[in-house]
């Protein structure tokens, strides 16, 4: 165990000062759906987004002439250019531009783990890349779980698992992180069925309530891209 590197899961942000690890790289995941959004961004062309916590900031920020995606519980701002669905961020719209992003969750989660060692973007859409980037890099793993106003959710605590599960199949990771294994135990047990096991997810019915949840599929989608979402200084761009 002398040679292999730690993995840990913060199920919460809530309980990010109990992980805070700056040798670590962390992996910010919010499947639904920021991190999603990210991702699927940086797939039709953004040059750089900007996440900033407050909507005070994304309104200055607008207010000096960038685009921006901005929601709180799912709503799209009325200062905002569009919200945080992935199929928001189309090549139209993102295609070398840069685009400050303000959510409920995610990008305060992305602000959180600034201090680590590097900070990237994790979704079911880029799970193999984020897999391949962890394995070659062979250093400690921080999965943050930006969750759901500092309560745990399954979506994240689902992708959280399979990275976990991949990591834990090679030679070179090790855990003694109860909320790791909790969620390699919860991805094996979905993973078949993942669409249909995030049926009962509390955001699922959430984005319902909104008729926002025809991203449900798209966001638990596996491996449409390599791309991934790296934070340097203030701004997210492609590794």
């Amino acid at each position: 165990m002398i040679d292999k590197k730690k993995i840990e899961v913060c199920l919460s942000p809530a309980l990010y000062k109990n992980y805070e690890n700056k040798e670590a790289i962390a992996v910010v995941t919010d499947v639904l759906r920021a991190s999603s959004a990210i991702v699927a961004a940086f797939m039709n062309g953004a040059k750089k987004i900007i996440p900033v916590a407050t909507l005070e900031e994304a309104k200055a920020m607008k207010d000096s002439g960038y685009m921006v995606a901005a929601e709180r519980d799912g709503i799209v701002r009325d200062f905002a250019d569009f919200g945080n669905s992935p199929f928001n961020f189309t090549p139209e719209r993102v295609k070398d531009n840069d685009i400050v992003y303000s959510t409920t969750n995610g990008t305060q989660a992305i602000q959180l783990a600034s201090s680590s060692k590097q900070v990237l973007v994790g979704a079911f859409l880029n799970l193999g890349g984020i897999i391949d980037h962890l394995k070659k890099e062979n250093t400690e793993v921080l999965i943050l779980c930006a969750g759901w106003k500092n309560k745990i959710n399954l979506e994240d605590t689902l992708f959280a698992g399979a990275v976990v599960d991949a990591l834990l199949k090679t030679d070179q990771f090790y855990t003694i992180c109860d909320s790791a294994y909790a969620a390699q135990d919860l991805w094996l047990l979905a993973k078949d069925n993942l669409v249909e096991y995030i049926q009962k997810a509390a955001q699922r019915t959430r984005l319902k309530k909104n008729n926002l949840d025809d991203v449900i599929e798209y966001c638990h989608t596996l491996n449409q891209t390599s791309i991934i979402p790296i934070l340097r200084k203030n701004h997210l761009v492609k590794l």
